[in-house]
């Protein structure tokens, strides 16, 4: 009795085993049409594997957006800060992102060499960190613009870069460190002397023609008394953004079996997160006393 029934109970698997697989084969025919062809046509965009993948976004004709929001000159704390708020939303919400570095409307994300983020697909890299990060400058301006409305929308180039060894990758990071403080000597000599000496911009730019480092440190000391070196990190060095543990401060309520009421009590938690730094990365000091950020397997 019943070896007959365990007969009967497989031979019902097995027939709806048959009907499943035909729904299956079924279902993937109807999935698939005549137009489906044009997928071809899609370029294949994979980075290299176990290279670096940096992705630099860039503000879109910003120096408009800077005239038509009132951007303080030569340097505006509130939209260095903006900048650097939307950096580490990208760094929190996207994947496999170890360091970012940002001066003035430009942010550079490296993401690890071994990332398999969506395939290591360029395109993806790119679009998810642009539009992550521009949509979360909008979405923070009026914390750190108050009495400033966005008076429309800004928008954000990309381009997608790998570089082969730690070596390279540390030049690249180098080259954007020292850009950044080509154009802030410039910018904050530039500015002095058009705020400070009553120079038009074409005048103060024909000034300028020519100079050197020094020249340009000489001018802002000896005509403004302003020491170069004693200006914000931030301004002259940039933003590096690093994953470090930080302990966090919560007010919660905690209510013993005996009592009635609870007690409000404060708990620190430690939490991973993106934090800014306003130092050197041309040197080497910076790479010793972070190993973890080159590190294959970090």
């Amino acid at each position: 009795m019943w070896s007959s029934c365990n007969v009967k109970v497989r031979d019902c698997w097995a027939v709806t085993s048959v009907t499943l697989r035909r729904y299956l084969k079924l279902g993937a025919a109807m999935a698939k049409s005549k137009f489906e062809y044009v997928r071809n046509f899609e370029a294949d965009d994979t980075c290299l594997a176990h290279c670096w993948v940096v992705v630099r976004l860039d503000g879109r004709n910003f120096h408009r957006f800077a005239e038509k929001h009132n951007f303080a000159k030569p340097n505006d704390s509130r939209a260095l800060h903006l900048m650097t708020r939307c950096a580490q939303t990208v760094m929190t919400e996207l994947e496999d992102i170890v360091i970012a570095y940002g001066q003035s409307d430009e942010y550079s994300f490296v993401f690890k060499r071994k990332t398999n983020w969506f395939k290591r697909r360029a395109s993806k890299f790119m679009t998810h960190v642009a539009s992550q990060f521009a949509s979360s400058y909008v979405f923070y301006w009026r914390d750190y613009f108050e009495d400033q409305p966005l008076l429309y929308p800004p928008g954000f180039d990309g381009r997608v870069i790998v570089y082969p060894n730690n070596q390279t990758l540390k030049d690249y990071l180098s080259w954007r460190q020292a850009d950044c403080h080509v154009n802030n000597l410039y910018n904050t000599v530039f500015w002095a002397l058009v705020q400070e000496s009553g120079l038009t911009p074409v005048q103060a730019q024909e000034r300028l023609q020519g100079t050197l480092a020094a020249d340009k440190n000489e001018i802002l000391f000896s005509e403004f008394n302003i020491n170069y070196n004693n200006e914000p990190l931030m301004y002259r060095k940039g933003t590096v953004l690093i994953w470090q543990k930080v302990g966090e401060v919560t007010t919660k309520e905690v209510k013993l079996p005996a009592e009635i009421e609870g007690k409000k009590m404060a708990v620190t938690r430690t939490r991973i997160k993106p934090v800014p730094l306003y130092c050197d990365i041309i040197g080497d000091a910076f790479w010793r006393e972070h190993p973890e950020i080159l590190d294959e397997d970090s």
